[in-house]
């Protein structure tokens, strides 16, 4: 027999999104019923005990840019200014016209992870002098995938020592 289960809607804090012309408005702490979810379930996997949102999860990021062609060294030292800005990279390869930037992003889901890695090279083009390339490319895949791809011998290129590389 299914039993009834309390599930919070929207978020605590001030990015809440209740409308003040809903006609069943609820505060962020508000709950309802769900009379198809067991007591002890939960909605999403990997979700905190206590308060039910999901907790951040470790998502491999893959990302192209690519662009008009620069000077190697311009685009090394770019890199390299971004791998010392941003230690959570592991490694880069790049050429006169492209580059890849491989790291691990830790996000709630792959929505967020997606949204760093995109906002990744506009955002450091001044500060690390990279070229004004445009991102051609992103692969956003989970621990688990990852791994799996690997153990298969299906996954990425194995990534060279962790740095900066020419293709």
């Amino acid at each position: 027999m299914w039993q009834e289960a309390a599930v919070r809607r929207g978020r605590p804090g001030p990015g809440s999104r209740a409308s003040s012309t809903s006609p069943t408005r609820r505060g962020a702490g508000d709950q309802r019923a769900l009379s198809s979810v067991r007591p002890g379930d939960r909605a999403v996997p990997g979700t905190d005990e206590q308060d039910g949102r999901p907790r951040p999860r470790l998502w491999h990021v893959t990302l192209s840019a690519a662009g008009e062609t620069t000077p190697l060294a311009e685009v090394r030292a770019g890199l390299e200014q971004l791998a010392h800005d941003h230690p959570f990279l592991l490694t880069s390869r790049y050429a006169e016209d492209h580059a890849e930037i491989r790291y691990w992003e830790e996000a709630r889901d792959l929505h967020d992870a997606a949204a760093v890695a995109l906002r990744l090279w506009g955002e450091h083009r001044q500060t690390a002098g990279l070229p004004p390339w445009e991102i051609v490319g992103l692969e956003v895949i989970d621990r688990e995938t990852y791994h799996q791809r690997i153990a298969e011998g299906y996954g990425p290129p194995p990534a060279r020592p962790i740095g900066v590389h020419p293709y």
